[in-house]
């Protein structure tokens, strides 16, 4: 199985494969993933002509660095398995992932993967670099979400559902991705995010939040997007471009966070080391830092790399 190296899912368009136009549009876009919808973007007549859409468009080409996944149809219904056929036989060097929907248990990503290893090999692809983002969206999967996330090698994010989720457990809203109307001493989703992202962080995945419907509510979506941004989450879909950069400002350090992360291991390598006095504690700028504050600060400063980032201010040692 090929090794895996996560890349930065900040932003997570979903694109309608039944619409050539919005599929030739994405190709411009700056966002980190694209992932082209079979499932719910596509009635059921006009799936057989999508796949033949996605195909063309990945072997078209043009995509920048953006990570090129396809979200097939859930188990439940009867055209997975050729979602996964045509697309992979079609396009499959050309795919990075595959989005798999309303995932109840570890089952549903096993057959997946044991149906992308025999398709790699009979096309003589590279065995197990397709990988899997598994859509967690009712009550069973979030209960499975832990046995879900450790299913396969190919795994590499965990994804809320919000829609099929609050359907699932007849929450009171018809806002996807927003708290329901009356539920106002906390917010209803923590459980969830919560669960979703220690399953997630447990496995060496990403945790990655489901849209917000609101796509003119800017100040909805980054109300939401901040919220999971700060419990850890990696990043979320979008339904619209004009909710890309806003994804991938908050789903990424701000300048002054990670030029503090970087002085934290900077300066923790140095107190830590003989030249400055090999000492397991010390300050920076009157914080105590250690062990457990290089660790924060690795995380931080990894995303801030990940996304490019550059540090102004550095770190230097103290002068004799």
């Amino acid at each position: 199985m090929t090794t895996r190296t996560l890349r930065p899912r900040r932003s997570n368009l979903a694109v309608p494969a039944s619409s050539r136009k919005m599929l030739d549009k994405a190709r411009t876009l700056d966002s980190d993933q694209v992932l082209l919808d079979l499932e719910d973007a596509c009635a059921p007549a006009v799936k057989p002509e999508a796949r033949k859409n996605v195909v063309a468009a990945l072997n078209q080409g043009g995509w920048k660095d953006t990570i090129r996944a396809v979200r097939v149809n859930d188990w439940t219904t009867p055209w997975t398995y050729t979602d996964v056929i045509e697309v992979v036989t079609g396009a499959g060097s050309e795919l990075d992932a595959v989005v798999l929907p309303k995932v109840c248990g570890a089952a549903h990503v096993q057959a997946l993967d044991l149906l992308l290893t025999q398709l790699e090999k009979a096309e003589g692809l590279d065995v197990g670099r397709i990988g899997i983002e598994a859509q967690i969206e009712d009550a069973q999967g979030l209960i499975n979400v832990y046995d879900i996330a450790k299913a396969s090698p190919r795994l590499e994010t965990i994804i809320f559902g919000p829609g099929d989720f609050m359907a699932s457990i007849n929450m009171k809203s018809l806002t996807i991705g927003e708290q329901p109307p009356g539920y106002e001493i906390a917010d209803a989703f923590h459980h969830v995010f919560m669960s979703i992202l220690m399953a997630a962080r447990a496995n060496g995945l990403q945790a990655i939040d489901g849209p917000y419907a609101g796509i003119r509510d800017l100040d909805g979506f980054r109300r939401t997007a901040s919220q999971v941004a700060a419990l850890g989450f990696d990043g979320k879909w979008v339904l619209h471009p004009s909710q890309i950069d806003a994804a991938n400002a908050i789903f990424t350090p701000s300048q002054a966070d990670y030029d503090h992360a970087e002085n934290i291991l900077d300066a923790y390598a140095w107190h830590t080391s003989a030249a400055g006095g090999a000492r397991g504690a010390a300050t920076l700028d009157d914080e105590m830092i250690d062990e457990a504050s290089r660790k924060l600060a690795l995380s931080l400063a990894g995303k801030g790399r990940a996304a490019g980032m550059a540090r102004l201010q550095p770190w230097a040692p103290p002068t004799p």
